[in-house]
Order: structure tokens, then C-alpha cells, then sequence
């Protein structure tokens, strides 16, 4: 017996001699290959080191010296997405129509106003570089904060179109430091979201965008596609509380993610109510979402609103539809609104009604006529007095760089 527990003794200690045996080996050969893999990092450094020095030697002048060129380079004068001066007028407008922005900064810089904002659909699949550059060029110019609206995502291929559409808007200069993205449109209409209603998918993709657009830069301020929120549940809606209870199951903790909230808060019915009412049919439809966000779905923080759409419809038009109100009642409705609900409501930081032009039958919302000419609405409200916005702008700074060696 005595004999057999020596020889399982020695039979472990063999075992475990190979064991460290075996680990110390492989140590080594770590350590080595370790080593070998700095000191090729550092060759590599090197020759990366040289290569800069011959091409700053390859611009010399004469001498030592290299050529002097200034350099310009961007920063922002803030960090506060929520400023405090902030100029809350807005309208929505197209990027395909260059006029459209000289007669947003007409309407929402004017009265001291500035820095006003507007909002732009996107889709997610147009690259043109020029287009765009001149959008931001003419958003830069004119002192106009950009809202855009993306649309038109391929559900089966919302991966690579989300991640080309970021670093695609990610590529210009952005008048503000903060880049709005609002991430589609009214998703509890069939009509809006590819013929089917799917809470799920849309909080799928919601998700992946916000998380794509802040990897891109966290200055990307992300805000969800605002709701149908006076649309009944039928075969063509869903009761867009039920949509985002059913966003919640489906990507928990998916409104805690946004940094603003969109809003479709309409004067109902018939885009005809009186800017007074309250509840989910008025101009203050917004109360109710950040309510269910709020005790609901529990979300823990405010978030501030951004009415993507509002406004009335007026029986001016191509054709007169009387079921409207009058373009006169439109235009007090208007100053109404502003003056005693939209101004006063700290949450709201941008009104954008909808929209600067349309064709029939949706230029009853325009604000101006099919010859470019201002409703009655449009004057009166760039008659009234603005804030001068003074959000974290762009600013250039230049530096020179070369000349002679000291």
C-alpha cells in the first residue's frame, strides 16, 4: 500500500514538472516575441520619423527654411447643448431649392434674430458631395442651425447605409458644434415605414443609428423620428404610446439613449384647432409623450423638444378648401402660439413648422404661394421679435507653419 502511494507521489510530481515546464516555455516565447515585436515597432517609427523630415526638407526654400504656409483649422466656441440665448424660431425647408434658405434666414433671423434653425430631410443614400457642401456653405452663411431628417433606409440593409450616412454628414463644416439628427419619420404610419407597422424593427434600427452617429462624433445630438401622435390604432397607424411601449420591450433602455426629443404636435382635427387646447390633439401633444417617457417607460431624464413639424392648414391654395381656417386666422394662430406657448415652454428649444412650400394638395401648409410670394403668416411672423441666438458657433483659427530653422 505504502509502495503505491510513492509511486502516485512521484507520478504527480513528474506531472506537474511538465506541467510548469510547459508554461515557462511558452513564457519565454512570449517574452521574446514580445520583445522582437517592440523593437520592430520602433524600426518602424523610425522610418516614419524620416520620411516626415525629408518631406518637410523636400519644401525647403534656400537653406534651412521651408516654405511658410498658414494652415486653418476649425473649433467651437462652446459646450452647452443647451444654451441659454437660444432663438427658437424655425421652418422646414429642401435642400434642392437654394431660395428656400434665403427666405429661412428672412423668417427666423429677422426682428434681432439669429441663429435660428430649420429642418432639411436627408436620405441616407445621397453622396453627392457638391450638393451638400453647398447646403453647409449656405447653413454657415445664413446663421441657420440644421435639423436633419433622415429617410428612405433600406430595412435589409440599414447597417451599411446608417454608417456611410454618418460619416458622409460627419465630412462638412457644421455652423454649431452640435449636429441634430432626427431618425426618420412618423414610423406608426404604414405609409412612412415601407407599407407595415414594426415597433421592433424601428427600435432596432433607431439604436444601431444613435449608436453609429455618436461613434462617428459624440457632438452628433440624436433625437428619434417623431411620432403620429393623433393617429388611432387601425390597419394604417398604431397609437404611437402603444409603438413606443412596444420600442421599449423590444430595445430596452432605447429612449434613455436619446439626447433630444422630436415631436409631431399638430392642432387637431383638421389642422384647425385653437392654439389654447392641450392634450394629444393640440399644439401641445408633446406634453403627453415626454409624460409617458417620463412615468411610463421611466426614463429618468428631461429631454428637451424639437417640434419637427407644426402648424396649420389655410383654405389658400392652389384650389380654396374651405375646410380649412383662412390664411388671417392661420397668421393669429400663429403669433399666438409663439407668443404665449412656444416661447414660454422652456423644454421646447425649435419650432419648425411645416413648410416653407409644397405642391398640392400639401401647399395648404405653405408659407409661400406657388410664385414665392409670403403668405400672410410668413410676414407676421418675421415681423415679430427674436432672440439673438448665441449657440457654440464655428470658429476658424489659422496657424503658420514652417520657416527657418532657429
Amino acid at each position: 500500500m505504502v509502495i503505491i502511494n510513492i509511486r502516485r507521489y512521484r507520478f504527480r510530481t513528474i506531472l506537474l514538472f511538465f506541467v510548469l515546464s510547459t508554461v515557462l516555455v511558452s513564457a519565454l516565447v512570449f517574452f521574446k516575441e514580445f520583445k522582437d515585436y517592440q523593437a520592430e515597432k520602433k524600426v518602424i517609427e523610425a522610418e516614419q520619423r524620416q520620411i516626415y523630415l525629408d518631406r518637410l526638407s523636400s519644401t525647403e526654400i534656400s537653406g534651412d527654411c521651408a516654405e511658410v504656409q498658414e494652415v486653418e483649422y476649425y473649433t467651437y466656441s462652446g459646450n452647452d447643448p443647451l444654451w441659454n440665448e437660444n432663438n427658437k424660431f424655425g421652418i422646414y425647408i429642401y435642400a434642392e431649392v437654394d431660395e428656400f434658405f434665403d427666405r429661412a434666414e428672412e423668417l427666423v433671423n429677422s426682428g434681432k434674430g439669429d441663429w435660428g434653425y430649420v429642418l432639411i430631410p436627408y436620405n441616407v443614400k445621397d453622396k453627392s458631395f457638391e450638393k451638400w457642401n453647398n447646403v453647409f456653405k449656405k447653413l454657415n452663411d445664413k446663421h441657420l442651425i440644421p435639423v436633419f431628417q433622415l429617410h428612405d433606409v433600406d430595412p435589409d440593409d440599414y447597417k451599411d447605409q446608417t454608417e456611410e450616412a454618418a460619416a458622409f454628414l460627419n465630412r462638412f463644416i457644421w455652423p454649431i458644434r452640435y449636429r441634430y439628427i432626427s431618425a426618420y419619420n412618423e414610423p406608426n404610419d404604414r405609409k412612412f415605414w415601407y407599407g407595415k407597422i414594426d415597433p421592433e424593427e424601428y427600435a432596432k434600427i433607431l439604436d444601431y443609428t444613435i449608436g453609429v452617429f455618436k461613434e462617428e462624433n459624440p457632438d452628433f445630438f440624436m433625437m428619434n423620428g417623431a411620432f403620429n401622435v393623433t393617429a388611432p390604432s387601425d390597419y394604417n397607424h398604431m397609437d404611437s404610446l402603444e409603438y413606443m411601449r412596444r420600442m421599449e420591450v423590444a430595445e430596452p433602455g432605447i429612449f434613455k439613449k436619446l439626447d433630444g426629443w422630436a415631436s409631431h404636435s399638430y392642432p387637431q382635427p383638421n389642422f384647425s384647432g385653437d392654439p389654447y387646447n392641450e392634450g394629444r390633439w393640440s399644439i401641445k401633444a408633446y406634453e403627453t409623450e415626454l409624460s409617458y417617457l417620463k412615468k411610463v417607460l421611466k426614463i429618468g431624464k428631461d429631454l428637451p423638444v424639437f417640434l419637427t413639424e407644426t402648424g396649420w392648414a389655410h383654405a389658400e391654395g392652389a384650389d380654396y378648401n374651405s375646410s380649412y381656417l383662412p390664411v388671417d386666422t392661420v397668421s393669429e394662430y400663429f403669433e399666438k402660439a409663439y407668443e404665449d406657448v412656444w416661447l414660454k415652454d422652456k423644454r421646447i428649444r425649435a419650432v419648425m413648422p411645416f413648410t416653407i412650400k409644397y405642391d398640392p394638395p400639401f401647399d395648404h401648409f405653405s408659407w409661400l404661394n406657388a410664385d414665392n410670394v409670403p403668405y400672410k403668416h410668413f410676414d407676421v411672423i418675421r415681423d415679430m421679435k427674436k432672440e439673438t441666438g448665441k449657440p457654440p458657433v464655428l470658429v476658424v483659427n489659422k496657424i503658420k507653419v514652417g520657416g527657418c530653422a532657429q
